[in-house]
């Protein structure tokens, strides 16, 4: 069949077999250009390991630091007559080429949050490594059932107290509007920490640390953003902050248990993801800071930014802020970044985007995510949606 993308809104409901494989390579060749990380845990799980920043941890943690890793992420499978999700074709294309290195991934598919697959998990670390060294944590989902308690919670990402009057964009169209948005109720902010807070995090350290499959020296990351003043209206002060709070405190929880260096919430850039593109406000701050950033030579990718986590930031006496954080959103919020973003920001209007900001680099990285718009492939070659080469 001929695979072409088909968005609406923040979604886009195919993907490209040829063009993911081929976009996870190319974060491979960037890792490796860039030598061997010879400190590197070397049994790693990565939960999340599909897309984004957890994909890109795999990637490093594997061919520039010579880990075995185990990933779970939650897919669809292609069929004869339609795609796979884009992490499908992801984690099989990450597993041929890190067999080509020796290494022997090992991927689980399925729901992160139930118990059921945590212990399938647990099963197969005992099987395959014995005890973990490090285990990422980079899921988004935007629902969450409790497996004690069977009750299912969505998240709304909304302000806390009043409504917010916010400058937002249109990704299809190029519109910049003003949008008012109500403020979360108090059910909907407890859905959101349930969802988006550190209480799966902290469940999944239980059980591995209950059941002896975590080795001396254990540590475990989990990936957040923070944002800058123009994304903290929808953002840090409201319900998703209150999610990232918790998240601290599990933190904290983790620490007291494994010990001080164990458990780092890393506080990343913003880039582009399926996730991010949901909020209101952060396409459009998007569009400004990373025109911004490539402007001035500072801009990172997931890969990028991943890389230099694991190069810089992991060893011993790292530089943590005052919530024990790892900072790698330094680049984002330097001064000379955020202030030419916030002198552009008042001036950005529907006529102006295309010069205040870069919107066809914005949906280019979308399409990106699904495998389109990648230099090489021959889109309009017939392929096989079941086959990732």
């Amino acid at each position: 069949m001929i695979i072409e993308p088909r968005v609406r809104g923040f979604i886009c409901t195919t993907a490209h077999p040829v063009g993911c494989a081929r976009n996870v390579r190319e974060q491979i060749a960037y890792v490796l250009r860039q030598g061997s990380i010879p400190e590197c845990p070397k049994r790693v799980a990565v939960l999340g390991c599909s897309t984004g920043y957890g994909l890109a941890s795999r990637i490093v943690a594997t061919f520039a630091g010579g880990a075995d890793t185990i990933g779970v992420s939650l897919e669809r499978e292609p069929s004869a007559s339609r795609t796979g999700s884009a992490g499908w074709y992801n984690n099989r294309a990450f597993e041929i080429e890190a067999q080509k290195i020796g290494r022997s991934p090992l991927t689980l598919e399925g729901d992160a949050f139930s118990n059921d697959l945590k212990k399938s998990f647990i099963d197969r670390v005992r099987e395959k490594f014995g005890q973990l060294d490090m285990l990422v944590y980079s899921m988004a989902a935007p629902v969450r059932t409790d497996p004690d308690t069977g009750k299912t919670y969505r998240s709304a990402i909304k302000p806390l107290g009043n409504p917010v009057e916010i400058k937002t964009l249109n990704t299809e169209t190029g519109e910049v509007f003003e949008t008012t948005i109500a403020p979360a109720s108090e059910d909907e902010a407890t859905a959101t920490v349930a969802v988006m807070g550190g209480d799966d995090w902290k469940r999944w350290i239980d059980q591995l640390g209950d059941a002896g499959v975590l080795a001396p020296g254990f540590r475990t990351l989990n990936y957040t953003y923070i944002g800058s003043e123009l994304t903290w209206p929808i953002y840090w002060q409201g319900t998703l902050g209150r999610a990232k709070v918790d998240l601290d405190r599990k933190a904290e929880a983790i620490r007291g248990r494994l010990g001080q260096d164990a458990a780092r919430v890393v506080a990343l850039k913003a880039v582009v993801t399926q996730a991010s593109s949901a909020i209101p406000v952060v396409p459009l701050y998007g569009t400004v800071l990373f025109k911004v950033m490539k402007q001035l030579g500072l801009h990172e990718g997931c890969i990028e930014q991943i890389d230099r986590l694991f190069r810089t930031r992991l060893g011993p006496g790292v530089e943590v802020d005052e919530a024990q954080r790892i900072r790698l959103d330094d680049r984002e919020l330097s001064p000379g970044v955020q202030a030419e973003v916030l002198r552009r920001w008042p001036l950005l209007s529907t006529e102006t985007l295309g010069e205040l900001a870069d919107l066809p680099e914005y949906r280019s990285q979308f399409l990106r995510l699904f495998g389109f718009g990648i230099d090489g492939v021959d889109y309009s070659q017939d392929v096989d949606p079941r086959v990732v080469t």
